[in-house]
């Protein structure tokens, strides 16, 4: 029987609420699919953060080294700055474990309804492939003359051709296994230098690939094609920054944050990879009971997959689908009066 090292650090806010349920799914998922599932809690934290003033320990990185996957709740709470708890945490693990992939698929949900009237399931499905490693998320700059008039911020940007050139590939490759359309997001009418690199890159990469339908588009008339048009759209590979508002707006559109899961992905599997929901930590509703677990709990059925247990993960979205299908069990951001635990079981206990 397979077994697998997994590493969960729940985080905070509400975080620690849906990962308890998603762990709840995935042990069912091993028990039916014989296989198992070696779990190992860390509390790396905000929490921790103002006991210790370190998101994780110095030798955080190394002791993740040793697991097969990492199944991470949300990092953030008021007190603590966003980027701290981002780069003390998620962003170094992502670069530590080269996942330049970060895997965004969003799709409309039964039981679940678009901001976007009158479009269907069939409509509203694509995934966002966004750069994980490099680009406009950088620690390069630097905050100059603080509190004098002159005062100013150098904040850099770094596009490597490895770097483009592995996710552009990567979103083609997928494209291939989807309906083979691919839409690259960029900005080269405005950004001078890294997005004209970016655009020919990608059309070096298109050539590679004469069976997947290419294009691109400037990022904010993209933006509106998601809601105008979201049919048009499948693929969608884009930068750092790109990927992530993209991503995001496409989850809204598709039935909310809660529904979204994400994988930060190696895809060379040299290192481990890191599955988590897009939603963040909304400290404001923790502890209630009430948050929606689903994007977690997919987020694990991503997990799975990405370990080789298919079928387990197939299971799984199945019966997500059956469940809100079903709406006995919805929590309050999608209409019903069902909480974080109700739902959570009743995935589980629908699992076969």
């Amino acid at each position: 029987m397979n077994s697998y090292r997994i590493a969960s650090i729940p985080g905070d806010g509400i975080g620690v609420d849906v990962t308890v349920e998603a762990r709840k799914v995935l042990d069912r998922a091993a028990e039916l699919h014989g296989f198992g599932l070696d779990w190992t809690e860390f509390d790396w934290s905000c929490e921790r953060f103002t006991k210790t003033g370190k998101m994780m320990p110095g030798d955080g990185i190394e002791q993740l080294s040793a697991f097969d996957g990492i199944l991470l709740g949300a990092v953030g709470f008021p007190g603590v700055p966003d980027h701290i708890s981002l780069w003390g945490l998620l962003i170094p693990v992502r670069r530590a474990f080269s996942q330049y992939v970060n895997l965004r698929p969003v799709r409309l949900l039964p039981g679940t309804t678009s901001a976007l009237a009158g479009r269907t399931a069939e409509e509203l499905e694509m995934v966002i492939v966004r750069e994980n490693s490099e680009g406009e998320y950088s620690e390069i700059g630097g905050r100059h003359n603080s509190g004098q008039p002159s005062e100013f911020v150098l904040q850099e940007s770094v596009f490597t051709r490895v770097g483009v050139e592995r996710i552009i590939r990567y979103a083609f490759e997928l494209a291939r296994t989807r309906t083979g359309r691919v839409c690259s997001a960029t900005k080269s009418n405005g950004l001078i230098h890294s997005m004209p690199f970016w655009d020919e890159i990608f059309a070096e990469i298109a050539v590679e690939f004469p069976d997947v339908h290419s294009e691109q588009c400037h990022v904010d008339a993209l933006a509106a094609r998601m809601v105008q048009a979201p049919d048009r759209l499948d693929v969608v590979v884009g930068s750092n920054l790109f990927g992530d508002i993209l991503s995001d707006l496409a989850a809204a559109v598709t039935g909310g944050l809660g529904m979204a899961p994400s994988g930060n992905i190696n895809p060379s599997g040299d290192f481990p990879s890191m599955f988590e929901a897009v939603h963040g930590s909304a400290p404001d509703i923790a502890g209630q009971g009430i948050a929606n677990p689903v994007a977690q709990i997919l987020a694990g059925a991503m997990l799975l997959d990405h370990l080789g247990e298919t079928v387990a993960a197939q299971a799984i979205n199945a019966t997500v689908e059956k469940v809100l299908a079903g709406g006995t069990e919805l929590t309050p951001d999608l209409g019903g009066t069902g909480t974080t635990a109700r739902l959570g079981s009743a995935v589980a206990d629908s699992l076969s």
